[in-house]
C-alpha cells in the first residue's frame, strides 16, 4: 500500500464526488484542507488562509465559490492551496 497524504486522498477522489463535496460542504472542506496542506507542506499562508476560511463568513463564500472553480477546471483546490 502506498503512503499516501490526507489531501492526495482527497485529490484522488473521482472528480464527480469532489464536486459534489463542494458544492454541499465546499466551505469547510476548503479551509480544512488547506490547514491540513498546511502541516504537510508548511507554508504559512496556507495556514492563515484555512483558518480564515473557517471562521469568517465572507472569506468562507470566497473560497467556496473559488474551490468549486478550480475543482472543475483543475480538478483540485489549487488557489492558496500551496
Amino acid at each position: 500500500m502506498a503512503n499516501k497524504t490526507i489531501t492526495a486522498s482527497y485529490e484522488a477522489l473521482p472528480k464527480i464526488v469532489k464536486i459534489i463535496l463542494q458544492i454541499f460542504l465546499g466551505g469547510l472542506i476548503g479551509g480544512i484542507y488547506r490547514i491540513i496542506r498546511f502541516a504537510e507542506k508548511g507554508n504559512i499562508v496556507t495556514l492563515i488562509v484555512g483558518i480564515l476560511c473557517l471562521v469568517t463568513g465572507v472569506g468562507n463564500f470566497i473560497a467556496w465559490i473559488v474551490d468549486l472553480i478550480t475543482e472543475i477546471t483543475s480538478d483540485r483546490i489549487t488557489v492558496l492551496a500551496d
